[in-house]
């Protein structure tokens, strides 16, 4: 009987998420899983995260202790699921399994994966351009409204331009409402977006 691990050799992670380090194999009759080891090396060291044995599940570890989890009534599937990234994850894992066969012989295969973790690029706020432009009647309603794409939250501002390049503030939300305009609301108005 013929027994291989598989998975990646490398895979990217994103910072405060979750992942799966891949670990997988066929199950064979008459081989019996003895025992299920992850370790990593990173630059904290070296360590076993976790082992699967006859007395159960353990995690070595202190930094991964309530954040590791391998599916329980999954035959062949001993992948690790890491919760809630950190930087200090990165580093190159090892899935180790031996198993038992009918002669009490073990068998033992490893395969080794290297995660990266990072940091995921948040995008300024882009403002979609309104109508330059805007001539309406005395008494009428009206309203402006900025919206921007990038990563939330976004927060608004209004301005109006004053003499001497000043620009006055009128409001911290994404509208701008007028329900009766007077000629003295004619002007140039201008928002600002602002994200993380």
């Amino acid at each position: 009987a013929f027994l291989d691990l598989s998975g990646p050799s490398e895979i990217k992670g994103v910072w405060k998420e979750s992942i799966t380090l891949p670990c997988a194999y066929v199950p064979v009759e008459d081989l019996v899983q003895q025992t299920l080891t992850w370790t990593v090396v990173h630059n904290e060291g070296s360590g076993t995260i976790f082992r699967r044995d006859d007395s159960g599940d353990h995690v070595l570890l202190s930094e991964y202790r309530n954040r590791v989890s391998i599916p329980k009534d999954a035959p062949g599937n001993v992948s690790l699921l890491i919760l809630s990234l950190e930087i200090s994850d990165r580093g190159t894992y090892t899935c180790q399994v031996t198993w038992r066969d009918s002669n009490n012989s073990l068998i033992a295969k490893e395969i080794t994966t290297s995660l990266e973790v990072v940091k995921v690029a948040a995008t300024k706020p882009i403002i979609r351009a309104g109508e330059p432009g805007l001539t309406l009647p005395a008494g009428a309603s009206t309203s402006l409204t900025c919206e921007a794409g990038g990563s939330p939250p976004i927060s608004y501002r209004w301005f109006r331009s004053g003499p001497a390049g000043k620009a006055e503030l009128l409001s911290t939300g994404a509208e701008l409402a007028w329900p009766s305009l007077r000629p003295s609301d004619s002007g140039t108005y201008f928002c600002e977006a602002q994200n993380r």
